[in-house]
């Protein structure tokens, strides 16, 4: 079972740069895929990146991100990056990094493919 705290949100200008991480304190984080989620305010929660489990090895992105968002994890630390370049201030949101179950399969996107949460860390960004 994944245990997920993240680390890292912050206030940051347009432009600028945040490195989240997200550590799991449970014993089988290399057989989970991770995903990264936000909730900008007012809105609902939206897909923003994963990374899927080792030996099942692949990345994904919301077009939104995708060339300014880079996610990698580093196993043996359990803990996952998601590194924020040239943020916007739509980028403003809570930001959740999530977990499937074990060794899943196929391209999770949506929430319901994710059944262990995080609590959540604040990204602000002002123009």
């Amino acid at each position: 079972q994944a245990q997920l705290v993240e680390l890292g949100g912050g206030l940051v200008q347009a432009g600028g740069s945040l490195r989240l991480s997200c550590v799991d304190s449970g014993r089988t984080f290399s057989e989970h895929t991770v995903g990264w989620f936000r909730q900008p305010p007012g809105k609902e929660r939206e897909f923003v990146a994963h990374i899927r489990w080792t030996g099942n090895d692949g990345t994904y992105y919301h077009d939104s991100v995708r060339g300014r968002f880079t996610i990698s994890r580093d196993d043996p630390k359990n803990e996952v990056y998601l590194q924020l370049n040239d943020l916007k201030p739509e980028d403003t949101a809570i930001y959740y990094c999530a977990a499937t179950v074990r060794k899943a399969r196929g391209v999770p996107s949506r929430a319901q493919d994710f059944p262990y949460w995080g609590q959540g860390t604040q990204v602000t960004v002002s123009s």
